[in-house]
């Protein structure tokens, strides 16, 4: 970037100075209290990020048959609220009261209230009374956290994948989100349903199967998470789900409810294992979110606010069980022996990119198809020629203000290459007069020199051996 003319910051804006967003994160796990949001409120609303992913917390919320104390969720609620925020609340997960072997399970992750009807009343009593609790703060449902995943949805304490009948498992979450739908709209005709909040993207058979049952008719979105390496297939596999579920119904819009990268390697849950640094955490949010904004995704969300416990299959009086740390968060955190985040909560590189990009995008930002081919020029950058891989990604947005984004990057695997280098484009259309790149890692601006920008006949320009990496770039036009 030394060959370019730093001019400053991209311009910061917080939750309340923007009105409208297609960029969110999750503020999920406070049902099991595993971080102080308290000390996290201002850190994420100072992002500029808008939709903030809830977990209702069943368990905590009705812990006397027929008694809903709201208090905790309401706190929560109202101060994202206060701060120009916008929640949305995933319901979940289960209950003791009504499913016995939900007393064995931390948090009673995964336990469906469908072993009788007595469960199945109990939880849409909860569904009703949550839904007329927040009617006029939250417009936006979510049924169920990753039901096609063996540790969501469970029949007994301890069941394995191995034991796990998904054909079944989504037959039985068709019906329950069908029921959980209707009694929703029931109580509340402007809000939204959600269904799935679906793990595994490559594999479209649960939501084909749970769709058939007629879940489609009484849904308003489908959501899908997407922990991958495969960065390069995510538009593929997003569009695949989308042509599933509008042979149901084209009226149904996808969200992305759900995605992360960690930023070490021992921690646990998603991805696990893999040589994850705070660098590589960047580059995967970043490319996430482009391609499923790129993709035309109604908002996507960012998992998570924080550095906490996974906690997906612990056991009650076993600590061992659910004390695995998982570093997804763009707040860092130390950890108590209960598990809880604790200390000062301090930004990752990761939260300063997502403040960029939320900077760069925010509005009713949209994905637009760019007029523009790559040239390969002599770069003595490189003592060679521009890149020529098939890896370069180019995406065009129009932003909110009018102008052209053209984000580009070379998709490079994440864990065993980096690259930068030089590319060169010529682009058709766009206003030429004031061009800037801006570095999305940390919302840096730059002007480029004379030399890398040539106006062209019939309002083309050209840029010429304009910085690539392997981490993107956007062109602002206009």
């Amino acid at each position: 970037m030394e060959r370019l003319i730093y001019e400053g910051k991209l311009p910061v804006y917080a939750a309340g100075e923007v009105t409208f967003s297609r960029l969110g994160i999750g503020f999920e796990k406070l049902d099991r209290g595993v971080f102080d949001p308290n000390k996290a409120y201002d850190k994420v609303s100072a992002i500029g990020v808008k939709k903030i992913r809830l977990q209702s917390g069943w368990m905590r919320t009705e812990r006397e048959k027929g008694v809903y104390d709201f208090s905790w969720l309401d706190e929560i609620v109202d101060r994202l609220l206060s701060l120009g925020m916008e929640p949305w609340l995933c319901l979940c997960y289960g209950n003791p009261l009504y499913t016995d072997f939900a007393h064995k399970v931390y948090g009673a992750v995964g336990c469906p209230p469908i072993g009788s009807e007595e469960e199945t009343e109990g939880w849409l009593r909860y569904v009703e009374a949550t839904v007329a609790h927040f009617k006029g703060r939250i417009s936006l449902y979510e049924i169920w956290n990753e039901p096609d995943g063996s540790y969501s949805w469970k029949h007994w304490f301890g069941q394995s994948k191995a034991e796990t009948d998904y054909v079944q498992n989504a037959r039985e979450y068709g019906h329950f989100a069908t029921k959980t739908a209707i009694a929703v709209k029931k109580t509340d005709p402007d809000a939204k349903v959600v269904a799935f909040a679906y793990a595994k993207l490559k594999n479209l058979e649960f939501a084909n199967t749970a769709l058939a049952t007629g879940l489609y008719r009484y849904i308003d979105y489908v959501s899908f998470h997407s922990y991958s390496t495969e960065l390069g297939k995510r538009m593929e596999r997003i569009e695949a789900l989308r042509t599933l579920v509008h042979s149901y119904n084209p009226d149904i819009k996808l969200i992305q409810g759900e995605s992360g990268a960690q930023t070490r390697s021992d921690g646990h849950g998603a991805l696990a294992g893999l040589a994850w640094s705070e660098t590589k955490q960047v580059k995967a949010l970043l490319q996430m979110m482009l391609y499923d904004l790129y993709m035309g995704v109604e908002f996507t969300s960012y998992f998570s606010t924080m550095d906490m416990i996974e906690a997906l299959r612990g056991t009650v009086g076993d600590r061992s069980s659910y004390l695995d740390y998982g570093y997804f968060g763009v707040l860092s955190a130390q950890f108590d022996e209960e598990g809880r985040a604790t200390g000062e909560y301090r930004p990752k590189p990761s939260y300063y990119a997502l403040s960029a990009l939320c900077s760069l995008l925010r509005g009713d930002c949209r994905p637009v198809k760019l007029p523009c081919t790559r040239e390969v020029l002599p770069s003595k950058r490189i003592a060679g020629a521009d890149c020529n891989a098939n890896t370069i990604q180019t995406l065009g947005f129009r932003l909110d203000d009018g102008r052209t984004a053209m984000i580009y990057w070379n998709a490079v695997d994440l864990f065993t290459e980096t690259y930068e280098g030089t590319v060169s484009y010529t682009v058709f259309g766009q206003n030429s007069d004031s061009i800037r790149l801006v570095d999305l890692r940390d919302g840096s601006l730059y002007r480029l020199p004379d030399a890398m920008v040539e106006k062209a006949e019939d309002g083309a320009v050209r840029l010429n051996n304009i910085p690539l990496t392997d981490s993107p770039l956007a062109i602002i036009f206009g």
